[in-house]
């Protein structure tokens, strides 16, 4: 007997073999309508719900996609949820980020026949001194240019969640509380 894998199961290992380690919120703003060019980078600094200081991620252009490389301190241990939410805010408890960014209008998670959402991503592990490094890829995504563009007009947030993501309820994964957010800046 042949076993069928999810169509997004490929995508989900690779991503998630990049993305063992990383946890917070940050917030990607900005604007400009070109799209990004190949190495075009902008940077988040993350902080927690009580304002302290989380760390940072690059992120940068690939022609394909997005690349996340994130440095983070200070947050809970464990297995978390990471998604790229809709709205460039990030004030505590980072509800104002909105939803998932979702420009294609799908369903949320790699293992949903009917999804997934642009800024779904892979959960990501925080060790026990609270710190987390991670390498993520977000393919179709853009800095800037498209409907799938991170710098748009109100710009977007990566947000990290207090609990795991199932991958595939909506509208996020059963992943609980936003913990963490930082801004943004090219």
């Amino acid at each position: 007997m042949t076993r069928r894998l999810p169509p997004a199961l490929p995508r989900l290992l690779l991503l998630a073999s990049a993305a063992a380690s990383l946890s917070a919120c940050g917030l990607i703003g900005g604007g400009g309508e070109s799209p990004s060019p190949r190495g075009a980078t902008a940077r988040a600094s993350f902080v927690n719900a009580q304002g302290q200081p989380a760390g940072t991620a690059t992120l940068t252009s690939t022609g394909d996609g997005v690349f996340i490389n994130a440095q983070l301190q200070g947050l809970p241990e464990g297995t978390h949820a990471m998604h790229v939410h809709q709205t460039g805010r990030c004030d505590p408890p980072f509800e104002s980020a909105g939803g998932h960014f979702n420009p294609a209008n799908r369903e949320h998670g790699f293992l949903n026949p009917a999804g997934q959402h642009a800024g779904d991503l892979p959960n990501i592990t925080v060790r026990s001194d609270g710190t987390a490094s991670a390498d993520v890829f977000a393919p179709g995504l853009t800095l800037t240019g498209g409907p799938n563009a991170l710098l748009d007009g109100d710009g977007s947030a990566l947000v990290v969640h207090a609990g795991v993501d199932d991958y595939r309820s909506n509208p996020a994964g059963n992943a609980g509380p936003r913990i963490a957010c930082g801004v943004v800046a090219r």
